[in-house]
């Protein structure tokens, strides 16, 4: 891969994992339509997707470190007055991902092989918008903060997050509209997306590195490069996703709807008759 590539793919690594568009979809997309000539399951393409991700995750540690920092002292009783509704945010981040660690340890292969084509990915991206569509009608009075979460909407967060192994479906939008359903508003769903993004990306991660490395992977200097790219591109899309789902906190999505639905169906048709 290219200098130039590697860019390309890290900007929208950076942009579309946190948007609400499917970072895993465009992965698939993008290299089919510029002819890249990219095998999507070589062990190589993985590793720069890997890097790419960590990039990411790391930015979010960054951005959020003050909610990990009050978690981890709450866990010890040192956050004050609000040690319990912290310790009380950080077991329900650890609920949201069980389902998804279970079920990407199980099906995550599976699943990759099944819908890593261009097609598919370009038809899921069109289903995504669907759900971000309804997601905010549903949820249209939805005002409730993290403290107002229990212990089933916070599982039923995770389960949406399970769907994002699918190409086309994003796991920051179905969260985070999941979230809103739930009785969150749009700017504290979002948080919480991002919270229980942060272990599962690290995790993915730390689960895939060790195999790409022992298939052959190679980690030179583009798959860096392609990392500190992604990770500035991620902490920007937070601040910029943030300040959006505070300043509309009604149909916040809805926007990113359209979007899934138009590039969606020109990829599938381009695809299609190329």
């Amino acid at each position: 891969m290219t200098a130039i590539q590697a860019i390309v793919m890290a900007v929208l690594q950076g942009v579309s994992e946190l948007f609400p568009i499917s970072s895993l979809g465009h992965a698939v997309i993008l290299p089919r339509l510029l002819n890249w000539g990219v095998d999507l399951k070589a062990p190589d393409w993985l590793a720069y997707l890997t890097v790419m991700h960590l990039g990411t995750a790391i930015a979010l540690l960054i951005f959020f470190w003050r909610d990990w920092l009050n978690f981890g002292l709450s866990l010890f009783g040192f956050a004050g007055e609000r040690s319990a509704a912290d310790r009380r945010v950080f077991w329900l981040v650890v609920l949201a991902t069980i389902p998804a660690v279970v079920v990407g340890s199980l099906f995550r292969k599976l699943l990759g092989d099944a819908f890593a084509t261009p097609a598919i990915a370009a038809a899921f991206l069109i289903v995504n918008g669907f759900i971000l569509y309804f997601g905010d009608r549903i949820g249209s009075d939805s005002i409730g903060g993290l403290d107002q979460l229990n212990w089933k909407g916070a599982l039923a967060i995770g389960v949406a997050q399970c769907f994002a192994l699918i190409p086309g479906i994003s796991r920051s939008g179905a969260t985070i509209a999941t979230g809103v359903v739930a009785g969150l508003r749009h700017s504290e769903s979002a948080r919480f997306s991002f919270l229980m993004g942060t272990p599962i990306i690290l995790a993915a991660n730390v689960y895939e590195a060790p195999k790409l490395l022992k298939e052959g992977a190679t980690l030179g200097p583009m798959a860096v490069l392609s990392g500190v790219v992604a990770g500035a591109v991620a902490y920007a899309s937070l601040v910029f996703l943030m300040r959006w789902f505070r300043k509309h906190d009604f149909e916040a999505l809805t926007p990113f709807a359209y979007y899934c639905w138009a590039a969606g169906a020109i990829f599938l048709a381009i695809i299609t008759l190329t």
